[in-house]
């Protein structure tokens, strides 16, 4: 894929997950680093379970990275939620 097919990817697929996670959107620039990041998190994982990873902009490869958008960021809560104290 060329580098602007991976930035429209990464956009779309990282406002969807921010969306789902924090029914807000990052903004543009975090939305296509988080979907850059989600693609190659999401086909790392499909990969390690035996499934095609990211293989072109279609479908496919949106669902990959929405669901690697996805663990990026519930993994970022997670990181970040725990050193706060809660009053």
């Amino acid at each position: 894929m060329s580098i602007v097919a991976w930035i429209v990817l990464g956009l779309i697929a990282g406002f969807i997950a921010s969306k789902i996670v924090n029914k807000t959107g990052e903004g543009a620039i975090l939305d296509i680093v988080l979907g850059v990041v989600g693609a190659l998190v999401g086909g790392f994982v499909f990969n390690a379970v035996g499934a095609v990873g990211v293989d072109g902009f279609n479908v496919w490869s949106m669902f990959v990275a929405v669901i690697g958008a996805i663990l990026v960021l519930v993994l970022k809560h997670a990181v970040m939620g725990r050193g706060r104290v809660h009053v």
